[in-house]
């Protein structure tokens, strides 16, 4: 596999289990050290032991990206571990599927504290690092002439249109594609990358959650909602966790220098539909 990312130092939350993990295995066979980020231990512990075994450099640091005074303390671990931060992925998140009459507000919260807030709040922080690393002499300039950070966000389909039975979720995802632009508007001087990809159906823990639920709600037998949403995708198949992790690799790279702003649709072309 080619070393596209070779020597960069990568923080990806999420990473303990479904995409998150694959992004960052991925991100590792490019030559990537990672910083493992979720909010279960064990499996954050579990997938740096992966990395590990394949001979990257690999470190497991657990994180509620809701929480601010967290998302600083994983900032300070990871440049006191690597002494830099290159890349971010925000692949942490949540999802509540329930009707509308029947969402809470500690739902809501839950929901767009980790999906949300936790993105930009961990742009913010990462952002403010990548910027100390900028040589003092390309500051002065006032704009800088190489990369010199990439940050991919994670948005969904269901950010594309509403969803009745997922409002939080949707709203969530579809506020990411905004503050994905913000951000790369924000950070351009700097030449900081922002950009975000939106998973279709991809058969993850979290998926088989939400198959369960629509599943309940819709009177449907496990494994409907699935089958429902595949019917509709162009490709007549889920996607992979691989499939969407091959796309963030890529815009993490160098030959992303010259994309930002942008959300990628990762879904078969299920929103062509």
């Amino acid at each position: 596999m080619d070393q596209r990312l070779e020597g960069k130092r990568a923080i990806v939350t999420g990473a303990g289990q479904g995409i998150g993990k694959a992004v960052a295995l991925r991100l590792a066979r490019e030559g990537a050290h990672i910083a493992v980020v979720d909010i279960n231990r064990e499996t954050a512990v579990a997938t740096a032991r992966e990395l590990q075994a394949l001979g990257r450099p690999a470190l497991a640091h657990p994180v509620d990206v809701g929480c601010l005074s967290e998302i600083q303390s994983l900032v300070d671990y990871v440049v006191a571990a690597f002494g830099r931060i290159d890349v971010l992925v925000n692949a942490a998140g949540i999802a509540r599927t329930q009707a509308f009459l029947e969402m809470t507000e500690e739902d809501w919260d839950r929901v767009i504290d980790t999906n949300l807030k936790g993105t930009v709040f961990c742009m913010q922080a990462v952002g403010r690092q990548m910027i100390r690393q900028i040589p003092p002499e390309v500051l002065a300039r006032g704009r800088a002439d190489l990369s010199y950070g990439k940050i991919v966000n994670f948005s969904s389909i269901s950010g594309r249109r509403g969803r009745s039975v997922q409002i939080a979720y949707a709203a969530s995802k579809a506020a990411i594609i905004s503050v994905t632009q913000s951000a790369a508007l924000a950070f351009s001087p700097y030449n900081i990358n922002v950009n975000a990809v939106c998973p279709g159906v991809i058969p993850t823990p979290m998926w088989d959650q939400i198959d369960r639920d629509r599943s309940r709600l819709m009177g449907a037998q496990p494994g409907g909602a699935l089958r429902a949403f595949v019917d509709k995708v162009p490709l007549q198949r889920a996607g992979t966790p691989e499939d969407v992790a091959a796309a963030v690799a890529f815009l993490c790279s160098s030959e992303a220098d010259y994309i930002t702003g942008q959300t990628l649709n990762v879904d078969g072309g299920f929103e062509m539909n």
